[in-house]
């Protein structure tokens, strides 16, 4: 059965980027800790043929949630929610395609319910909640070197990421990002990824700038490696 499909806001053909909402079944299977491979290669399915494992990522895509723990790995009972943002509407409807084609995701897992939504109306500065670590690299003296919410560095390389991706995306909008360093519950954790361990921070992110430089965030993430998993904003 194909997965039913709502929309919220204006048409598929709306000039602005999307998100998509996707309800997933419960899985038949336990679903390992480090599962974001499994969600990246499937939204690269789903994508089709293309070449943005190997550009700048304007997309990101959500961890899944409502897992419980069990054993060695998640358990989804009640199945899990996961939603995949990308600025250049033309992909979304690439993956929504995709989607109606094969709605199978992993472990047992498959797409029940598809909802696009546009955008919301932004203000001048926002605060988001992470729906997936925020991971910062740079490469000094060809040694990597990584940063987290407490480090005084962060807001710098944060904003720095994303004017580059606004760069790519032919947009020259004021922007600063810095971590919510109010938050009490921040903390860092470490994710394995294709089996490399990257450490990356959760902790609630702002964004001041223009709506649209904003509603750019909003839909690209925040941070290095939104393409496979990390700096998912909500």
């Amino acid at each position: 059965m194909l997965p039913r499909y709502t929309r919220e806001g204006n048409s598929i053909n709306s000039k602005f980027s999307m998100r998509v909402y996707l309800k997933l079944t419960p899985n038949k299977e336990i679903c390992p800790f480090n599962y974001q491979a499994h969600l990246v290669k499937r939204f690269h399915d789903w994508l089709g043929n293309n070449s943005v494992h190997d550009e700048i990522s304007l997309y990101s895509l959500s961890w899944l949630s409502h897992g419980k723990r069990k054993g060695k790995g998640l358990d989804f009972q009640n199945g899990a929610n996961w939603f995949i943002s990308c600025w250049d509407t033309g992909r979304i409807k690439k993956v929504i395609q995709g989607i109606q084609d094969n709605p199978e995701v992993a472990f047992g897992m498959r797409v029940s319910t598809l909802q696009i939504q546009e955008a919301p109306k932004f203000s001048n500065l926002e605060k988001f909640r992470v729906a997936s670590p925020v991971f910062i690299k740079r490469t000094i003296d060809k040694e990597e070197q990584f940063y987290y919410y407490q480090d005084k560095e962060s807001e710098k390389l944060l904003t720095e990421t994303l004017r580059n991706k606004m760069k790519k995306a032919n947009m020259n909008d004021a922007v600063r990002v810095a971590f919510d360093t109010s938050y009490t519950y921040s903390k860092t954790r470490m994710i394995t990824y294709k089996g490399i361990d990257r450490k990356a921070s959760t902790c609630p992110i702002i964004v001041e700038g223009t709506p649209e430089a904003i509603r750019f965030a909003w839909n690209v993430g925040v941070g290095n490696g939104t393409g496979i998993g990390f700096g998912a904003l909500i």
